[in-house]
């Protein structure tokens, strides 16, 4: 089943009707499905969400403050306060944000910010407090200081997800990085999963154009101790994974790792260089080193896309520890998915690249058939 059909359907949208209905005298779900529903099968993901705000928009009050009062109303249970992470909520719930971009943004700036802090406790308004953050900036980067500080982690993770420079599906905003650099200053020790790990995506985000920043705030963040050791080192990798990817020298050894470690012997050896339709790249791989240290290894796929392009993938593989007396030993099944619908595979030579460190270290080719 399609996203958008488990997202918005018959029932989704009969309960979000219902809602409405019990809490407004003069509201239809009847009516509100009737509406709404024989549009689905024409429309994609974020256009039946405008399609349910176009049906509600039918039957509540045209003027502000009595909108809000009737979503007010309407709003359904908040989320469980008391869980850590993974309680997104339920995206049909999105339609509340959407109605207060449309109907405050012009010339109700506060009253539809304090509501977004309400809305966000059931589905997150990330998507929805932009619009602000661009026209009203000083203002909300204000609103947002104090939600930062709010006891709902909803509310919290809203800052840190809402300020995000490339939020997945939502459009860019006007912020710099140090701006919500600042923000995250005071989100980055948060006991909460849900929150520390929007606080590394946001870092993440701001690595692709400023790799400098993050790690100067990653250094700070450490210096100063506020967060749990474990949890720190988890965010700093999920921060900078980007970067380690890219072998960025100064990620690596923020993480511990050296880029010039010395390494006595590298053995990439492929099983089988000629590959055909439905099969795997199987590879083994031996590292011998005169010297302990961490190592963090990954392998490169650089594909042959056809008309002398080429692109190219990077893949975890593993983080290990050397010594003299022992080597690191790592056999590896890659599987091409010869059916997948973000890539196509075009036949001919391709290489696998080992990177350890962030360095390249072997080199083999293969063929795709």
């Amino acid at each position: 089943m399609l996203l958008k059909d488990q997202m918005f359907n018959e029932t989704t949208l009969s309960d979000l009707a219902h809602i409405f209905d019990k809490n407004l005298d003069y509201f239809s779900a009847r009516k509100l499905v009737r509406e709404v529903l024989p549009l689905f099968p024409d429309l994609e993901f974020m256009e039946r969400l405008e399609a349910i705000a176009d049906g509600l928009e039918n039957q509540l009050p045209r003027d502000f403050y009595q909108m809000m009062e009737a979503l007010t109303a309407s709003l359904p249970a908040q989320l469980d306060s008391h869980k850590t992470d993974d309680d997104f909520g339920e995206f049909i719930h999105a339609v509340f944000g959407i109605l207060t971009v449309r109907h405050g943004l012009n010339d109700h700036c506060e009253e539809s910010l304090l509501f977004l802090r309400e809305a966000t406790k059931r589905f997150s308004m990330e998507f929805y407090i932009r619009p602000f953050i661009d026209k009203y900036p000083e203002k909300t980067l204000n609103f947002l200081k104090e939600c930062a500080l709010d006891e709902n982690y909803h509310v919290r993770r809203l800052v840190s997800e809402g300020t995000r420079l490339k939020l997945p599906w939502a459009k860019a905003i006007q912020i710099e990085p140090s701006q919500s650099i600042e923000l995250l200053n005071l989100l980055y020790a948060d006991k909460t999963r849900y929150v520390t790990r929007s606080v590394s995506n946001h870092l993440n985000d701001i690595s692709k154009s400023n790799p400098d920043l993050v790690i100067e705030t990653l250094s700070k963040w450490r210096d100063e101790g506020h967060q749990d050791a474990t949890e720190f080192n988890w965010m700093s990798k999920h921060a900078l994974r980007t970067l380690i990817k890219e072998g960025h020298m100064g990620a690596m050894a923020f993480l511990g790792y050296d880029p010039n470690v010395e390494l006595s012997k590298i053995n990439l050896r492929l099983e089988n260089k000629t590959i055909e339709r439905g099969d795997a790249l199987n590879f083994g791989l031996q590292i011998h080193s005169k010297k302990t240290a961490p190592l963090l290894i990954d392998y490169i796929i650089r594909f042959n896309k056809g008309g002398g392009k080429h692109g190219f993938k990077v893949f975890k593989l593993k983080a290990a520890s050397i010594s003299p007396a022992k080597p690191v030993q790592i056999q590896k099944t890659h599987k091409f998915k010869w059916d997948a619908t973000t890539f196509k595979l075009y036949p001919g030579t391709h290489q696998i690249q080992i990177q350890i460190n962030g360095t390249i270290c072997a080199t083999s080719e293969f063929i795709l058939l």
